[in-house]
């Protein structure tokens, strides 16, 4: 499939795949909090280590952001997308801690062709951050469009 496009076709219920690398940092995560979610256990390392947290964590809606970047450079470029439904569903494990390195698991959970557009195809996806160990750190579940390659596609 070199060169060619991601339709629809080519995910399948129950496929899961990991992809990327994100490296976290102290500073990625202070820049960050600083902008966007400025909590103190986002931005100072002494009460972030007498939180609950137990240390310097990143914001969840970072991670969720990471999590975007490695499904952009994983497969959403590479394949004919037609947008999304959006996220239903965010959970946030556990914390990610500067030093942690972010990978993207995705498992398809269900597709189907729309029934109003025949060329789109809709793919329910789980997408999981997991850490160096393997351990999942945050969740989301939502709702990829792609482009059907052939009419009459399940």
């Amino acid at each position: 499939m070199s060169g060619e496009l991601l339709h629809y076709e080519d995910f399948k219920v129950g496929d899961t795949r990991t992809c990327g690398a994100f490296a976290m940092s102290r500073d990625l995560i202070r820049e960050y909090a600083g902008e966007w979610d400025p909590q103190p256990f986002h931005l100072d390392e002494d009460l972030a280590n007498a939180s609950v947290l137990g240390g310097l964590c990143a914001s969840g809606w970072q991670v969720c952001s990471i999590m975007n970047r490695l499904m952009v450079l994983g497969y959403a470029n590479q394949a004919a997308g037609m947008g999304s439904f959006g996220v239903e569903q965010v959970k946030w494990m556990k914390p990610v801690y500067a030093g942690d390195v972010l990978s993207l698991r995705y498992t398809v959970l269900e597709k189907r062709v729309s029934s109003k557009r025949p060329e789109m195809g809709i793919v329910r996806m789980r997408w999981e951050a997991l850490d160096q160990t393997g351990e999942p750190k945050t969740e989301m579940t939502g709702t990829n469009l792609f482009r059907v390659r052939a009419a009459g596609a399940s």
